[in-house]
């Protein structure tokens, strides 16, 4: 009979048997996400998040897709009965840092007993007004973590910290430049 290791809420056996099996395949870490989003009305979009495709093929994972919704802030002329997208984007950063951070510290055997992420970004908006001016995504994302473990010495937590950054896929999407193209269907 196998013991089960968890640490952190991870099945490490798991996570070494995935790595194992990745090692083993290339073709077993592509995944193919997707996300749909309908416009409501003003700023207001109903988003969802549902199957995805794990080596080419369509899972079943999700009997349900997660439902979202996405708003605009009064400021800027929604009802803010969402976050907006941007807001979304630093909070997908923050969520790949923690699942970083707890895996990878799981695989090393750190315990961690508490942690969290803050992650605020620079935006203007005179570009996306069609003012002309700087970018229209963030000028700088500044993150500022805090974490506890029993197990771990301060060095252990900063170098982890550092690989997490090297290793996220979220940052390197917001890091590196990601080829994106936009088909129209104009509907009758």
């Amino acid at each position: 009979m196998a013991t089960i290791t968890s640490r952190n809420g991870v099945d490490v056996d798991r996570l070494i048997a995935t790595i194992g099996a990745v090692q083993s395949d290339a073709n077993v870490a592509s995944f193919t996400f997707r996300a749909t989003s309908s416009w409501e009305t003003g700023g207001r979009n109903h988003g969802e998040i549902g199957a995805f495709e794990h080596a080419g093929t369509p899972t079943a994972d999700r009997a349900e897709p997660f439902r979202l919704v996405g708003d605009e802030p009064p400021v800027l002329l929604g009802t803010n009965a969402g976050p907006n997208a941007v807001e979304l984007v630093l909070q997908a950063l923050a969520f790949c840092y923690g699942v970083g951070y707890v895996y990878n510290a799981a695989a090393r055997g750190i315990e961690i007993s508490e942690l969290r992420y803050e992650v605020e970004g620079d935006l203007d908006l005179h570009r996306f007004l069609g003012l002309g001016g700087p970018r229209a995504g963030f000028s700088e994302i500044r993150a500022k973590s805090w974490v506890r473990s029993p197990n771990a010495t301060q060095q252990q937590l900063e170098e982890l910290c550092q690989h997490v950054q090297d290793t996220s896929p979220v940052r390197d999407i917001l890091a590196n430049p990601v080829p994106v193209t936009t088909d129209l269907v104009v509907l009758d």
